[in-house]
């Protein structure tokens, strides 16, 4: 037996539970997605984006990385981003990162955790930007968690100032970018109150 056989044989008991909700499901879902959201979340395995907002597949597209950032030269990121707006029609975008991000809490600490800190580099230039406000705590917990919050509010401005987004809203393409964050000690969002719906509350924003 291969020692992944268990997950094979959740997948099995998975899709079991869902045909027996909707029989239909996997051949409506094979023939098209339709999401109405686009994800841009942290890598981190306890932040599974389409559980904790309650979605099936199909109705959340999702990109993922070390810390929840938005790069103007990541062509991962921009072509998930480009595909979600330009053929998906998604009308929002959520940048959701984690209280208790590791790539966040390693950038406090100064910490060196091999590769990943060339790509850290840009928390590490959010913490440059608000250092008096982060430092001004005392507990390191505290300090993780109002970087993990100024990170967010950094990559939505990030994916606002996209030639993507940008295009979008020139186009008067219905489309809002948000910025959340989720706890892991309890499950639960936190609206961060940054919504940008158009270039000139973009204006504002910045």
């Amino acid at each position: 037996m291969s020692e992944l056989e268990h997950l094979i044989e959740n997948n099995k008991h998975w899709a079991k539970s869902i045909t027996q909700v909707d029989p239909d499901f996997f051949t409506k879902l094979s023939q098209q997605q339709a999401p109405q959201y686009l994800w841009i979340g942290c890598s981190d395995s306890r932040v599974p984006a389409n559980e904790i907002v309650g979605l099936l597949p199909g109705e959340l597209f999702v990109h993922r990385n070390v810390a929840n950032v938005v790069v103007h030269t990541d062509l991962n990121c921009l072509s998930v981003m480009q595909y979600a707006v330009d053929v998906l029609k998604v009308k929002h975008i959520i940048v959701c990162g984690h209280y208790g991000c590791g790539g966040v809490r390693a950038v406090i600490q100064e910490a060196r955790v091999g590769l990943s800190d060339n790509w850290l580099g840009h928390v590490q230039d959010v913490l440059v930007k608000h250092q008096d406000e982060v430092r001004a705590f005392q507990d390191l917990d505290q300090q993780c968690d109002r970087l993990a919050e100024l990170n967010v509010s950094e990559q939505v401005r990030h994916v606002c100032r996209t030639s993507i987004v940008q295009d979008a809203w020139n186009r008067g393409q219905q489309l809002a970018v948000h910025g959340w964050i989720y706890s892991i000690k309890d499950g639960l969002i936190r609206d961060l109150k940054v919504d940008v719906r158009s270039n000139e509350e973009f204006l504002k924003l910045d």
